[in-house]
């Protein structure tokens, strides 16, 4: 076990990848020998980027196998402890030369020309109005909450990303002379680095459009291109539509061992 002075170091890594995820909780309130998840909303995806985030800030691996044993504050803090406590010098993760920036592709989706892009900083207010105009079905079924606006940190995480380990395009139309976002798409990599789990969210008049499938084959083909080996996805199990989607999509589909209300869907690239 690590010395007092490295776990309060420690322990305050882990609450700042907290708050860097989750921006709107008041981390100092969290109890540290209670499940995390029960106490903030962290989906899936917010779960691998608290655990990737955990891995930039103290250069520690977290082998997939042993994730789940990592479900409290306390329990990261030892695990975190006992993997640094054999290692007199850690050194940051080495930094993979960046990628080619993603490009723009255009498209024509019931007579309407959509460009589908990498998503920027400045889409903030875009991104916004995306979510505050979606159904309440369609925001549950994304954010797993049903909140109408989403914090203004959020929206800077959702936007601001480096488009290497978390990779976010959106379907961009004219609306009015402005620009307006009808579909998000996106993935996150695990700390491992052969496998992300996407996210895909569709403006609701966009449903049915084909607008979604055109999203994903470009997030596949992102993926594919960056070598990743598999791309998973959590699909409440009642969200039938979204489970056809991704069985058309040849991803295979499987009850989550620990939430029956959930489906793991996964296919290699």
């Amino acid at each position: 076990m690590g010395k007092p002075l490295e776990i309060d170091a420690i322990r305050r890594a882990v609450l700042a990848a907290i708050e860097a995820i989750a921006p709107e909780t008041d981390v100092q309130r969290l109890q540290p020998d209670q499940p995390l998840r029960r106490q903030i909303e962290l989906d899936s995806m917010d779960w691998i980027n608290v655990i990737a985030g955990l891995h930039e800030r103290l250069a520690v691996d977290f082998p997939e196998s042993d994730i789940g044993r990592m479900a409290t504050i306390n329990s990261i803090v030892d695990y975190v402890a006992s993997r640094r406590a054999g290692h007199a010098t850690l050194s940051a993760p080495a930094k993979e030369p960046a990628p080619a920036a993603l490009p723009c592709t255009r498209h024509v989706v019931n007579s309407t020309p959509v460009t589908v892009r990498p998503i920027r900083p400045d889409d903030v207010p875009l991104e916004a109005d995306f979510v505050r105009h979606l159904s309440t079905e369609a925001r549950y079924q994304r954010f797993m909450v049903t909140v109408r606006e989403l914090p203004e940190k959020k929206l800077h995480y959702f936007t601001d990303v480096d488009q290497v380990r978390h990779v976010a395009l959106v379907a961009a139309v004219e609306r009015c002379g402005q620009q307006a976002i009808v579909g998000v798409v996106r993935y996150i990599v695990d700390p491992g680095g052969s496998t992300c789990e996407f996210a895909i969210a569709v403006d609701d008049a966009w449903q049915g459009s084909g607008l979604a499938g055109i999203l994903m084959h470009a997030l596949i083909d992102v993926a594919h291109s960056r070598g990743l080996a598999t791309m998973q996805g959590f699909v409440l199990a009642s969200n039938t539509r979204m489970l056809k989607f991704t069985r058309q999509l040849g991803f295979s589909q499987q009850r989550h061992p620990e939430d029956r209300d959930t489906v793991c869907v996964a296919r290699p690239l």
